[in-house]
């Protein structure tokens, strides 16, 4: 196992070509007020796997790959099934 970072985290959008957006979130306790935070960062990663939208993915570090990308989707843990909406014609 190499000590790249690996984080996991939820695609929100699919819409470039071999790039994914994921959202990953974080939830921890302020040091000083002991208040649960939420925190979440968006980052841009490769995608070879074909991801769609609702995706929980795991990202892993790598070089540059662009201006922007420096992760790539190293495993889909979980698809997201989206159900087609019916549209009633009157």
């Amino acid at each position: 196992m190499n000590q790249r970072r690996r984080m996991t985290g939820v695609v929100t959008s699919n819409k470039m070509t071999k790039t994914v957006v994921v959202e990953i979130t974080r939830t921890y306790q302020h040091p000083l007020y002991h208040k649960v935070v939420h925190s979440s960062k968006r980052v841009k990663a490769h995608d070879e796997m074909g991801c769609q939208i609702g995706d929980r993915v795991q990202v892993v570090e790598s070089r540059p790959i662009s201006r922007d990308k420096r992760w790539v989707v190293e495993a889909i843990l979980k698809h997201e099934i989206r159900s087609v909406d019916t549209v009633v014609e009157a």
